[in-house]
């Protein structure tokens, strides 16, 4: 059972998050020969505040 974790800033529409689903589920069936109903896609959104890049979290 695959699982794929997407982790991302807010702002994406349900829509985006759904099409995103679909196609790595797509890719992972093709890729992995596996069915569909196997794949897990976690989506978690983390806020700009609770995300450091280059060691440097930004000010609130």
């Amino acid at each position: 059972m695959p699982m794929i974790r997407l982790e991302m800033l807010p702002g994406r529409t349900a829509e985006q998050k759904r099409d995103f689903a679909r196609e790595v589920t797509r890719l992972a069936v093709e890729t992995l020969k596996c069915k569909p109903e196997s794949v897990d896609v976690v989506i978690t959104e983390i806020p700009k505040s609770h995300w450091a890049k280059g060691g440097v979290l930004p000010e609130e």
